[in-house]
C-alpha cells in the first residue's frame, strides 16, 4: 500500500494530460484513451472507466498484476496499464 494519501484530482490530471498517448497492458495490449468528464474512453474496446473506479484503485497502489482488480472493476488490465505507468504514477508510488 502506498504511504502517501494520492489525490485522485491529482492522478486525473496527470491522467488527462497523457490522453492519446500509447500505454501498453502486462500483455502486452497497446491502446490509447480519451477522457470526457469523468470518464476514460478506449480505443480497444467501447468500455468507459469511470474516474471513482480509480480513485478506488489508489488503496492499493503500488499494484503488482490485475488480480486484486479483477471481477470488481470495470477495464482493471487498462486501469493498471494507465495508474502503472510512469507517466502516471511519477515517484508517488
Amino acid at each position: 500500500m502506498n504511504k502517501k494519501m494520492i489525490n485522485i484530482d491529482e492522478v486525473w490530471s496527470r491522467i488527462e494530460v497523457h490522453a492519446g498517448e500509447k500505454f501498453y497492458q502486462i500483455k502486452g495490449g497497446k491502446f490509447s484513451y480519451t477522457v470526457e468528464g469523468g470518464h476514460i474512453y478506449l480505443s480497444r474496446t467501447p468500455q468507459r472507466i469511470l474516474k471513482s473506479h480509480f480513485e478506488k484503485v489508489l488503496a492499493f497502489v503500488p499494484l503488482e498484476n490485475t488480480v486484486p482488480l479483477q471481477n470488481k472493476l470495470r477495464g482493471p488490465s487498462f486501469i493498471f496499464a494507465i495508474l502503472m505507468d510512469k507517466r502516471i504514477r511519477q515517484s508517488d508510488w
